[in-house]
């Protein structure tokens, strides 16, 4: 059994908050909150891509 990847794992539920923050903020109809969470959901995500793209790209 593979160990589990703490950082990825953060990253992975940091992302899922922030899509949950965006239904939170579109029942207050937020539009700024809506785009605050949007754009750290993805940015948080790029960060988890750009990672894991570095990751294997060591290991050739």
């Amino acid at each position: 059994m593979k160990p589990i990847n703490i950082q990825a794992l953060v990253l992975a539920v940091l992302v899922v908050t922030m899509f949950i923050g965006i239904g939170f903020a579109i029942a207050l109809r937020s539009f700024w909150l809506i785009l605050l969470f949007l754009l750290l959901g993805f940015g948080i995500m790029g960060v988890g891509i750009a990672n894991k793209k570095k990751k294997s790209d060591s290991s050739i």
